[in-house]
């Protein structure tokens, strides 16, 4: 039997894949190696990359840069526990961190994933408010048709009826949802906007340790782009019924909106950030939680004056060396324009699918494009014509969308673009 069969055979018995069940009738496409923006399968067929791995290889494949970098940690260790030690890669990518980040933020906690962030993010809000004698502020206060990850806290500020987490309602933290803002990116907000979320604020302020949001994008839950006004609201609530500001840039942080970070589209500041994706650049997984110096003095000098998480690889060596790596590459480009001329491309581009009376809406923000349908796709059917047209998308739910590695050059960014769009005219209605 060819290695392919057998190693599609084995996975099909025996492999989970994200969102898929064992015996899947997905279709799932062996990988044999990728370099730049393309994928090479095991049968010799080469596809655009039009996802970044999920959001998180903006340098795409292969970057010798970001090799280096991991084969230069190796020599020295690929893995030292953090708890009573430290090493010069964590301590200059925190560093990295702080001085990129909005001032306020000056504490870092390295975390294994973006959900773990997020569940970092929520335990430190709790035990900020533990130490500040108002253990009775506990729960969170979000909006709909958000996501934070796959993990029981995150599961629990991710929208509770349309997201992907329904099912565990009866077994999550009950927190408090408002209606999501209907101002869209280039949109003035308004008091109809905020008024769900005010609402919720002046009825339960008292229980409420901190709002958690992803700032301008809301991803997963929907790729809804929201007023930047509505985010600076959002912080003037915040302050004013005293509650924390926690912002979930795990997807829309180091450039992907067109602002190093999605917050400075309202310049604002949150107590807490989390990032992650794009981190490492794709390589490793690896998140950060920055909280304030305020938060971090307040923790310390509470009861039990630390505080109460710690990952097993939290920090890895590797990791942070590949962090570093990648921010330095981000950094020293002009990935300002970058990111620039792939918005003008995707806008242009994928405005021609407009016209379908099956799509509902086209948007773009930064290197971010989305189709919306009327209908949800059948993954089934949809994801083998990708393929076939020589690219790698990856629909869900009523979306088609694009986030290309940044260093797409402006012709496969057409024949990515333009094999989308043949694929969208070609669905049924």
């Amino acid at each position: 039997m060819p290695l392919e069969n057998t190693l599609l055979k084995q996975d099909y018995y025996h492999v989970w894949h994200p969102y898929s069940a064992i015996q899947a009738d997905t279709p799932i496409y062996p990988v044999q190696s990728a370099q730049g923006v393309y994928i090479t399968l095991t049968d010799g067929r080469v596809l655009i990359d039009g996802m970044s791995s999920w959001w998180s290889a903006i340098h795409g494949y292969n970057h010798p840069v970001l090799n280096q970098a991991i084969n230069a940690q190796l020599d020295d260790m690929a893995h030292i526990m953090f708890g009573g030690l430290t090493h010069q890669p964590a301590v200059d990518l925190a560093m990295q961190l702080v001085e990129i980040t909005p001032e306020p933020l000056q504490a870092v906690f390295f975390a294994d994933s973006g959900s773990v962030a997020v569940d970092v993010a929520m335990k430190m809000a709790v035990q900020y408010w533990y130490s500040k004698k108002q253990a009775d502020k506990n729960k969170f206060l979000t909006i709909r048709h958000g996501y934070h990850g796959d993990t029981f806290a995150a599961m629990s500020v991710s929208d509770p009826d349309n997201g992907m987490h329904s099912l565990f309602s009866n077994s999550l933290i009950k927190q408090f949802f408002a209606d999501a803002p209907d101002c869209t990116f280039a949109e003035p907000c308004t008091t109809k906007d905020t008024a769900p979320l005010e609402h919720q604020l002046k009825h339960h302020h008292a229980q409420i340790a901190a709002i958690i949001l992803e700032p301008i994008v809301q991803g997963a839950g929907g790729m809804r782009f929201y007023s930047p006004e509505y985010l600076k609201q959002v912080r003037t609530l915040c302050t004013k019924y005293n509650v924390l500001l926690i912002l979930d840039e795990i997807a829309t942080g180091f450039g992907r909106t067109g602002k190093l970070f999605a917050c400075e589209h309202a310049n604002i500041t949150p107590d807490i950030l989390c990032l992650g994706k794009a981190l490492t650049g794709g390589y490793m997984t690896l998140a950060a939680t920055l909280a304030s110096q305020n938060i971090a003095d307040t923790i310390r000098n509470g009861e039990p004056g630390l505080f109460m998480h710690g990952p097993t690889f939290m920090a890895n060596p590797l990791a942070c060396a590949t962090a570093l790596a990648s921010l330095k590459l981000l950094l020293n480009s002009p990935w300002q324009a970058t990111v620039g001329n792939i918005e003008q491309k995707l806008s242009s581009g994928l405005q021609v699918c407009q016209q379908y009376s099956h799509v509902k809406d086209v948007r773009v923000i930064g290197a971010i494009g989305v189709i919306e349908l009327y209908q949800p796709v059948d993954l089934k059917t949809l994801q083998p014509k990708f393929v076939d047209a020589g690219v790698w998308v990856r629909p869900f739910n009523k979306l088609i969308y694009l986030m290309p590695p940044f260093i797409i050059s402006d012709a496969e960014l057409s024949s990515l673009i333009d094999a989308v769009c043949t694929v969208v005219a070609e669905i049924e209605h």
